[in-house]
């Protein structure tokens, strides 16, 4: 562990943290931004005696921040401000966040964390493949590794074969990424007879992006690793919100820093362990962008608050579903892309590149699955895949469409798995 006595804090005095920390939050907030406060409904630090007093204060949304665009929502003067990141989504008004010194600071700490989680040290070499800008994945992988001590590789985004060189050359044993470029790295080093075992590599650490368990596999069948799913948004300071550990048994939440409710998206009722729904997050540790019951719209479960094997006793939740924006509707039937990634990646057949397309043709929903393959489907393979989708999803796919390799487009940045076409 990286900080042991606050990583395998026995709860009470876990709670008691919390209840200390959200106090110096909400205290921040009423201090420095009557606007804020004033969202509070009147609530303050005098309302909080448990962890589980967070439920009387209102949610904060992804609209609330872009309508509070860019400042609203500070409670820091901006002359402190060392930092500025925004989120990577396409649409509206950017979500920012703008980090103090402390910030950095706690962001490198929680990256530090993360990184000793998966078995990194300071002895180990770290290639960051994620881009360095307003996207903050690279700078947090960065932040991370410079607060751990190890050597850093920073590379950046694109040049695949670069990136395979420097795996070689520098003998890299981990790999930072957003979840889908090692499936680029593989394709690459299959058309250049590069083998990941004859290089140190052993440890990945890929996020950013929903991948299923099959997807996971692959990767590390193909690559000769192990592999870690780590989690955050730009909203709540970053890539290192939580990562699971090498148990591999649920993503640990830095709960000192991070409080976290699971709630009915439709309801805003809190739910009970073990039941899904949407994860709200609570920051205990934050100057620039405290946020108060932030509404992630990623959905999951908290698994266990039970100590894990490894050690540490912050709460588990499941490895991200999806999020509220990436469900998709069609012949009346809710679907994550990721349950279909499930069942394509189990069948070896099938390459690792897919796209669901989405038309409205006559009036009606359709739905077309293409996916690269590198030998003929028999037509055996083809009926089985329907039937799994049926079985899974409840609805019929209009058409498995099976192409050679490469003929999907690669995007720099995140994989564009679904394409709707219907509006």
């Amino acid at each position: 562990m990286f900080q042991p006595d606050l990583e395998s804090m026995n709860r009470t005095k876990l709670k008691e943290l919390q209840v200390q920390r959200l106090k110096t939050t909400l205290d921040r907030i009423v201090s420095h931004n009557s606007f804020y406060a004033h969202k509070l409904h009147g609530l303050t630090s005098h309302d909080v005696r448990d962890p589980a007093d967070i439920q009387k204060f209102p949610f904060l949304t992804k609209e609330d921040l872009r309508l509070g665009y860019p400042y609203q929502y500070t409670c820091a003067d901006p002359v402190s401000f060392m930092r500025l990141h925004m989120s990577s989504g396409t649409t509206g008004t950017p979500l920012i966040n703008p980090y103090t010194r402390h910030d950095i600071k706690q962001w490198g700490t929680m990256m530090a964390r993360c990184y000793t989680a998966a078995g990194v040290g300071r002895d180990d070499v770290v290639q960051i493949t994620p881009s360095f800008g307003l996207f903050n994945g690279g700078f947090g992988f960065h932040y991370g590794a410079e607060t751990l001590g190890a050597m850093i590789i920073p590379i950046g985004a694109g040049r695949t074969l670069l990136q395979l060189q420097f795996i070689k050359d520098f003998n890299v044993t981990a790999l930072t990424a957003i979840a889908s470029y090692p499936l680029r790295l593989i394709e690459v080093a299959k058309q250049k007879q590069f083998d990941f075992r004859k290089t140190k590599l052993r440890v990945g650490i890929f996020g950013a992006e929903v991948w299923s368990n099959e997807m996971r596999k692959r990767i590390e069948e193909e690559m000769g690793i192990e592999t870690f799913d780590i989690i955050g948004m730009t909203e709540t300071g970053g890539v290192g919100l939580g990562i699971d550990c090498k148990e591999h048994n649920g993503i640990h939440i830095w709960e000192d820093d991070y409080l976290v409710e699971i709630i009915d998206p439709d309801t805003g009722d809190v739910l009970p362990e073990g039941r899904e729904g949407e994860m709200v997050i609570t920051t205990l540790n934050r100057e620039g962008l405290p946020l108060i019951r932030y509404r992630t719209r990623d959905i999951t479960a908290i698994i266990t608050t039970e100590k894990c094997s490894c050690g540490r006793t912050s709460l588990r939740v499941n490895r991200l579903k999806g999020r509220n924006d990436d469900m998709l509707k069609i012949k009346g039937v809710n679907f994550y892309p990721q349950q279909l990634e499930s069942i394509l990646m189990k069948h070896r057949e099938l390459g690792n590149h897919y796209q669901i397309v989405l038309e409205k043709i006559r009036g009606r929903d359709t739905l077309t699955v293409m996916i690269e393959t590198h030998v003929r489907v028999e037509s055996s393979l083809e009926k089985e895949i329907h039937t799994e989708i049926y079985d899974l999803l409840g609805f019929h796919v209009d058409k498995l469409d099976f192409l050679p390799e490469g003929t999907i487009p690669r995007t720099p940045g995140k994989a564009v798995r679904v394409v709707d076409k219907r509006s």
